[in-house]
């Protein structure tokens, strides 16, 4: 029998091998879209990543979690536009030029910021479980991104339903990521877009992000937070502080859904409240339970589904509207699609496609 460490090794070379050639051979295609597409996709697994710890992990289901993502994305946003500078004629002042805070700056305020958010938003849940702590983290996200949308007045701090626009671009070695980058090596030149530098960078955080996440995954912590999981009482009966717990896992997820802003932000080159609503923490939430509760290779393949998925299936309803004369949008077909895959997924697959084999062992005894 083969010793698990080489091929783990040889697995994880392989799969390096492959992301970093990916938006290459994507971008030989002519098109950029593909590219955007699994931009997005890796974002979505940076998200995912974060809920996983409060939702996988300590087993507190919240679906306010798009929240903290807009936290990030609006500080981007307002720190690195010309908004507020237009807005307001005495910071125009202080800063000639704009408000254009560095980009890595702004990416620590973040995380600071949507971790303490988490801390405010679990100090009145910590006594909640199950639907009553669904419903108020619902409700909590839902607050965010109405007080965001109506911040236009009577001073325009957020610009209401129109959004922030002209973002700046990341700038890493004093090139502008919003431009393309060319390359010559031994005659050999290559021209990578913006979309693919923003794939490396944006793959960077994820890479960080899967490090911490399995680092708290065996840590003191993390097995605390899956001890309170299975079994809260019991946990507290074992001497944890669970309340301390609870809050560290709200802060610790907020983080990820912070810095995740903030690339989103530079990545769109724009913020807009449409981006932050309820559906998008559904989605979320779908993406680690269809992967599986608490296994990081499992949430990173129920992201990467659930962000592909709909582009895949949007080539599939344009056929089926055809057939139908019309009569059934393409939007509302690949919806239905998404919907009849999940399904069958969760049917065939009911701990998710790639589930923890740790996961739920104390309940199958």
């Amino acid at each position: 029998m083969l010793n698990a460490k080489p091929v783990k090794l040889i697995a994880f070379l392989v799969v390096a091998a492959l992301m970093l050639i990916l938006p290459i051979a994507l971008q030989a295609t002519g098109s950029n879209s593909w590219v955007r597409i699994v931009d997005v996709a890796l974002l979505y697994v940076l998200l995912a990543l974060g809920l996983n710890i409060v939702v996988g992990y300590a087993g507190l289901l919240d679906l306010g979690f798009i929240a903290f993502f807009a936290v990030g994305a609006y500080l981007y946003g307002l720190l690195a536009s010309p908004h507020l500078t237009d807005t307001f004629a005495w910071l125009a002042a202080t800063f000639p030029n704009g408000l254009h805070m560095n980009f890595w700056i702004v990416m620590v305020v973040a995380g600071i910021v949507a971790g303490v958010t988490g801390l405010i938003l679990g100090f009145p849940v910590l006594k909640l479980r199950g639907d009553y702590l669904a419903i108020v983290t619902l409700g909590f996200g839902e607050i965010v991104r109405i007080f965001m949308l109506n911040l236009d007045r009577p001073i325009n701090i957020t610009n209401g339903p129109k959004g922030l626009t002209n973002v700046d671009a990341v700038s890493v070695f004093g090139h502008r990521m919003s431009q393309s980058l060319s390359i010559d090596i031994g005659g050999f030149s290559y021209t990578f877009q913006s979309v693919t530098l923003y794939y490396y960078l944006i793959l960077f955080f994820v890479v960080l992000a899967i490090v911490i996440a399995y680092r708290l995954q065996d840590s003191r912590i993390g097995r605390a937070w899956m001890a309170i999981r299975e079994d809260e009482i019991a946990a507290k009966a074992m001497g944890l502080n669970t309340r301390n717990l609870k809050l560290a896992a709200f802060g610790m997820s907020a983080t990820f859904g912070g810095i995740a802003g903030v690339l989103f932000a530079s990545f769109m080159r724009g913020v807009y409240p449409e981006s932050f609503i309820l559906m998008e923490s559904v989605m979320i939430v779908a993406m680690v339970v269809l992967g599986g509760l608490g296994h990081i290779p499992g949430v990173i393949l129920g992201a990467l589904v659930l962000a592909g998925l709909p582009e895949l299936l949007r080539h599939v309803a344009h056929p089926l509207t055809a057939m139908t004369d019309g009569r059934l949008g393409p939007e509302i077909l690949r919806q239905l699609l998404i919907a009849l895959a999940m399904i069958v997924i969760m049917l065939l697959r009911p701990k998710g496609l790639w589930p923890s084999p740790e996961h739920g062992k104390s309940l199958s005894k």
